[in-house]
């Protein structure tokens, strides 16, 4: 059990404590201690009862209610709480602006107990009158459960992982004179799933008979040949089955997009036989279209012409941007980070970017504390070398577009990133010219997650893509990929415009732990769907390219 499920059932019992009005000290420290949780800079698994003890905010108690959630799975206090509100409550806690003060109101006064009533409510208008609500948060309401129930049986990509390869090596051993590779949208990378797809060289009744035997929900369509299945976790699973001598073909048509497939049945209306999809592409007058490409954009014509992109490997990235540190609200300390960087990652260069004086929530750096943090950065600059700590600073922009430092603080940055955190409420035109305005500050090099978009949880703020593409492209602004597989934003769909527009990207990880580096895969991953090379990837530049780049920029902006 990893700290942050573990802090999710602290969360969970800090909000019911208040939701049933436990004790307000108790439920503070209890709703802290998830927060602390979640913020250890270990593994709580391995740690001691003593270790975890010692660690602020955390004291013998919350540790020893810490180890029996590892040990048992279950936290009794907690239990008791959750047999005293109903299973749609709980749910309804989950909605994105239902904390427990508006539930308490919709519970005990409005007397809605599920989800499905919650959104008849607002479509009556029943919450416009309760305490604290109003039309302005009853439509927010609305739209968040429209939000949630749209993406129920959907899992992000970088979540179904460890499921799809568990469940490969399971089947590998089930079957392993038989040929098995992932298809569909696992295959292409794409960023959330409705299910993990497999393909195999194998009778559609030898599969059934097989796992008829296994604890699996199954259903059969034999129109397709494949076969559904479900895990204890809910996770779905689509098999589909072929003779050998499909195999390939099979691959290839499962793998596509519907858009794909219909550019292919442009040159030819039936799929051609071949023994690879490398042939069956040549057959077609194509050169070979990588899976994350199948998605009905351009790629056919440009596989017709051989003018494919070389799409960036995780081996092309030499730095990483963006990253946060304890300076504001990261886990681990700038010289961890950079250590980190440098001796496992093997990278070139770290941009250290903490969020800025405007981010009170997150321990935003006063002009002051910056003062401190560059004066470190020059020292492990001295010890590291080459490796190069950039300074760097994740910059809010404000509501009426500025960023929140003054020019000529903003001047002795390296790099800035700037980046929407407040106010999300906005309309497309409203959010276009914030971004405009900020894309046209002479010292944006970065425009940081430009939707502001949580995958499965938020969609973001809706934005005028091409006109901050061409924005970013007139002032020579970077666009960021946030690599964070919640995020990926900028949204792979836009890769290509931007590209086009001669507009560089940057894989940014945003990391807040060391371990967050390593989310810089799914970056790439959305980056290849895109079509993204490595000399269009501002982090795949080496030193000394990225050192004349933002140097570079410097001599403009005097």
């Amino acid at each position: 059990m990893d700290n942050k499920s573990i802090a999710k059932r602290f969360k969970l019992y800090g909000q019911l404590m208040e939701l049933l009005g436990e004790n307000p000290f108790r439920t503070k420290a209890i709703t802290s201690a998830a927060f602390k949780i979640d913020k250890l800079p270990f593994a709580a698994e391995k740690a001691s009862l003593e270790e975890l003890s010692e660690q602020p905010g955390i004291g013998k108690s919350t540790a020893e209610r810490i180890k029996l959630i590892i040990q048992s799975g279950t936290l009794p206090e907690l239990d008791k709480l959750l047999e005293q509100v109903p299973e749609g409550v709980q749910e309804m806690l989950q909605i994105k602006g239902l904390g427990p003060k508006k539930m308490q109101i919709i519970w005990k006064t409005l007397e809605i107990e599920s989800i499905g009533e919650l959104y008849y409510a607002c479509n009556e208008n029943r919450l416009v009158e309760a305490k604290g609500f109003g039309l302005k948060t009853q439509e927010e309401i609305k739209k968040n459960i429209e939000f949630a129930i749209a993406n129920q049986g959907w899992v992000l990509f970088a979540k179904a992982i460890p499921f799809a390869e568990a469940t490969y090596e399971a089947l590998q051993k089930s079957f392993p004179d038989n040929q098995l590779v992932f298809t569909g949208d696992y295959r292409r990378k794409s960023e959330v799933l409705q299910f993990i797809d497999f393909s195999i060289d194998l009778p559609q009744h030898v599969l059934v008979s097989t796992l008829e035997n296994k604890d699996y929900v199954l259903q059969v369509d034999a129109d397709r040949e494949s076969v559904h299945f479900k895990d204890d976790n809910n996770i779905s699973y689509r098999i589909f089955t072929s003779s050998p001598e499909d195999f390939a073909k099979n691959l290839l048509i499962t793998t596509g997009s519907s858009e794909h497939l219909d550019l292919l049945a442009h040159i030819q209306q039936e799929i051609p036989d071949g023994k690879s999809e490398e042939e069956i592409y040549t057959a077609l007058g194509l050169s070979y279209i990588e899976p994350e490409l199948r998605e009905g954009f351009n790629e056919v014509d440009l596989a017709k012409d051989n003018q494919l992109p070389q799409l960036i490997t995780n081996e092309d990235i030499l730095g990483t941007l963006h990253n946060h540190s304890t300076y504001s609200d990261g886990v681990h300390s700038l010289e961890l980070m950079a250590r980190y960087c440098k001796e496992e990652m093997n990278l070139q260069y770290l941009g250290i970017c903490d969020h800025s004086k405007t981010a009170v929530y997150a321990n935003g750096l006063t002009i002051e504390r910056l003062e401190d943090q560059w004066k470190e950065i020059d020292q492990l600059n001295e010890q590291l070398a080459p490796f190069k700590i950039f300074k760097g600073i994740e910059s809010d922009i404000l509501g009426d577009g500025s960023l929140d430092y003054p020019d000529e603080i903003l001047a002795k940055f390296d790099f800035v990133v700037a980046s929407i955190h407040s106010n999300l409420g906005m309309t497309e035109e409203k959010a276009t010219e914030r971004l405009i305005k900020a894309i046209e500050n002479p010292y944006t090099t970065i425009l940081g997650h430009p939707t502001g978009r949580l995958l499965l949880s938020r969609a973001g703020y809706p934005i005028d893509y091409k006109k901050v593409i061409d924005a970013c492209a007139a002032n020579q602004v970077v666009i960021e990929i946030n690599a964070n597989p919640l995020r990926l934003d900028l949204d792979w769909r836009w890769h290509r415009y931007a590209l086009q527009k001669g507009v560089l990207l940057s894989i940014n990880p945003d990391a807040h732990r060391m371990e967050g580096f390593h989310d810089m895969q799914y970056g790439v991953l959305a980056g290849r769907k895109g079509g993204l090379s490595a000399d269009k990837c501002l982090n795949a530049f080496n030193l000394e390219q990225i050192q004349s780049f933002f140097e570079e920029r410097k001599v403009r902006k005097g």
